[in-house]
């Protein structure tokens, strides 16, 4: 008989046995009576990717800045795979005695195997299976592959006798190219073990809180057992059956000279001692005595979801994350958000509607310390008339899905202050500053109006009105010259410089301004659109990294599950002002907050009493909406930016009142003295001579 001849006559006897057919019978005894190992009747088939390089779902974890403190994991499966040096051997050798006694010895199809389970369920009418160990991995990696299809996927745990001969094929196969000790380690790595744990590593953690290399003999053998029987899990399901399945095992590496009559004696009378752990699933599982770190959490997933790298749409970007077994280092400080969710809370409880929305940034990276804002961290219901506190999963620090920012006032003089600085006018750039300033841009009815046009006015005049430069008026924040300052250079070059500098326009009437109305934006200057405190602590962090943007991000590095880093981690900077314009605009920014400029020309500001106790070189701005609806403060060094917004995120129409900044001046400066008690005192660096005191020509390039 040829071998032709040969594999077609095994494939008929195998789909007898299979399908419980009288002519199996006959035919299986007699192939083997003549020997006919698998090894030499099955042909050789191609292995399809999912068995060729394996990518079973794993979960991703989101890590702290240090790499070490786990904020929270993401998945459908918790696993996570390990080499199979790194689980015990007694783990190893529990699951061969449980599963496939003959793991070591057939080559990938069991014959004795199919012949006893063929003669057991002709003889007393069960279903007794014969799959390998190798057969069970094969199915397990096909089921479970994301790469494939649903019906795909679907396919691989038909019940049909194609099925299982395409199985017997691909585990010959499979042996054929890799080694024993490798597959027994992609089926641990795969199997289910009960109580939501996939794979060994999570099923150790999460029935003894240990790790695969640390199982012992009773541990180990409990696991093995459940990979049958995972519905008797001991945590939720019946731990008597779970203890008979354990006691079965021990049996099994008796019988199989795998541990001692003793041992397994011994390890039937221990407890299960069982130590449940779990993992936790996505931002509303964060620690809960951590819950503000919820806040982040929730923006990186915004921040994930618009990643390309990831996939074609937000649905395949979050399948990546959840199936993908990512290793992703935060860029949040656990101390910093300590303590600005501390200081928040100094200036509104979490029980009030007013919040106060912080966020911390790190200039020359853009990496996100800290997000805070006095609110619970999740979904439950909140009393009658209370929409979004004391809980909440908005994104009141960094904005979208629905939340479109508040207005931050004054703080936006800075772009003004930039477009004209790079337009080539000086610092010391006079004007003589009216109580009322009459410009060119057209406005509707309203305080502001004269007679159609635009008329912003001083707050203070007495302190406010008269002969200005760019440092005092940007200290004392004197409306009337940057209505000015904003005629000279452009409205549309001021909404520019916004933008550039990462300002986003959420709200859809001011995208449509910036879009096709910039050129006559002028009230633009004093902080009309809506923005959030993380871009604008992007911005001013910009001005600090001396004009070198770089896009806020939530993550510090991302590496696959082979250690491999991916680009799409790394940070997004690039030069967007001329150094020069940026160390004037620093300048500059040292006078609202107390500090002296380098050639002394700061006069009075909003936020003096920063600077004396932060004891260390630091600019900034405050700002106020109309009527006081929103107030803001933002403040730098050349080592961090901090900014926050005292709103009403439900209620624009409720001002909060310019009481508050004195809270938020405060707590911005016990965030920064605490973020950089053990950084080196740094000074800016002064600007030169011409961008100070010299017009010249358009400052761009560097």
């Amino acid at each position: 008989m040829n071998r032709a001849n040969l594999d077609k006559l095994f494939t008929v006897v195998l789909a007898g046995v299979l399908a419980g057919l009288a002519l199996a019978a006959a035919a299986l005894p007699a192939a083997l009576v003549f020997g006919l190992g698998v090894k030499n009747l099955m042909p050789y088939t191609a292995l399809p990717e999912a068995l060729k390089s394996p990518q079973p779902a794993q979960r991703s974890n989101l890590y702290a800045n240090d790499g070490r403190t786990l904020i929270t994991s993401f998945y459908v499966e918790d696993r996570v795979d390990v080499p199979v040096g790194e689980v015990a051997p007694v783990m190893r050798d529990a699951i061969v005695a449980a599963e496939d006694v003959r793991f070591y010895e057939h080559h990938g199809v069991d014959v004795r195997g199919v012949a006893r389970a063929f003669t057991a369920n002709r003889r007393e009418g069960t279903r007794q299976g014969a799959s390998t160990l190798t057969m069970q991995y094969v199915r397990n990696a096909l089921a479970g592959d994301p790469r494939l299809t649903e019906e795909q996927r679907a396919a691989a745990t038909e019940i049909t006798v194609g099925r299982k001969i395409r199985e017997m094929r691909y585990a010959l196969t499979l042996e054929r190219q890799v080694g024993k000790d490798e597959i027994l380690g992609r089926y641990l790595n795969i199997a289910y073990f009960g109580a939501g744990a996939y794979g060994i590593a999570a099923a150790s953690k999460r029935y003894f809180s240990t790790t695969p290399d640390r199982l012992t003999l009773a541990q180990a053998a409990l696991l093995a057992g459940l990979v049958r029987s995972p519905a008797d899990d001991p945590i939720n399901g019946d731990a008597d059956a779970a203890r008979q399945r354990r006691a079965y095992v021990l049996d099994r590496m008796v019988e199989t000279g795998r541990a001692s009559a003793a041992d397994a004696e011994a390890a039937k009378a221990t407890e299960l001692a069982l130590k449940p752990n779990t993992t936790p699933n996505d931002c509303a599982a964060v620690p809960a005595d951590h819950n503000d770190w919820g806040f982040f959490c929730d923006w990186f997933t915004q921040w994930w979801n618009a990643q390309p790298a990831f996939g074609e749409n937000v649905d395949e970007r979050q399948r990546t994350l959840r199936r993908g077994g990512w290793k992703i280092v935060s860029s949040l400080d656990p101390d910093v958000q300590a303590k600005a969710s501390e200081q928040v809370r100094k200036i509104y409880p979490e029980t009030t509607a007013r919040a106060a929305p912080t966020a911390v940034v790190q200039p020359g990276t853009g990496r996100v310390l800290a997000m805070a804002v006095n609110r619970t961290y999740g979904t439950a219901a909140n009393p009658a008339g209370q929409q979004n506190y004391p809980n909440t999963v908005n994104q009141l620090v960094a904005g979208g899905g629905g939340i479109t920012g508040y207005q931050a006032g004054s703080t936006f003089k800075l772009f003004a202050l930039l477009a004209a600085l790079e337009a080539g006018l000086p610092l010391d750039t006079e004007f003589e500053a009216p109580r009322v300033y009459v410009t060119q841009y057209p406005v509707g009815a309203g305080p502001a109006s004269c007679g159609g046009r635009w008329c912003p006015e001083n707050a203070n005049t007495y302190w406010m009105d008269g002969d200005r430069d760019m440092w005092d008026a940007f200290g004392r924040s004197v409306n009337t010259y940057f209505a000015w300052l904003t005629e000279r250079v452009g409205a549309d070059r001021v909404v520019e410089m916004a933008q550039r500098l990462g300002i986003v326009f959420r709200a859809p009437a001011d995208a449509r301004m910036a879009r096709e109305g910039a050129g006559s934006w002028g009230p633009f200057t004093l902080g009309v659109s809506a923005t959030t405190p993380l871009d604008l602590a992007g911005a001013y962090a910009a001005v600090a990294a001396e004009g070198t943007w770089c896009r806020p991000t939530p993550v510090a590095s991302i590496t696959d599950p082979a250690g491999r880093k991916v680009a799409a981690g790394d940070t997004d900077c690039r030069q967007v002002l001329d150094t020069e314009v940026a160390r004037a605009a620093a300048d500059a920014g040292r006078c609202p907050v107390g500090d002296q400029s380098m050639y002394r020309r700061c006069d009075g500001g909003t936020a003096e009493e920063l600077a004396p106790g932060l004891r260390r070189p630091v600019a900034g701005k405050t700002g106020s909406s109309e009527r006081n609806a929103t107030e803001t403060v933002v403040a730098f060094t050349p080592q961090l930016s901090v900014a926050t917004i005292a709103a009403n995120p439900d209620d624009p129409r409720d001002a909060v009142g310019g009481g508050v900044q004195k809270r938020q001046i405060a707590a911005v400066g016990r965030i920064l003295a605490w973020s950089l008690r053990d950084e080196p005192v740094r000074d800016f660096v002064p600007p030169g001579q011409a961008v100070a005191f010299q017009r010249t020509s358009p400052r761009t390039g560097n």
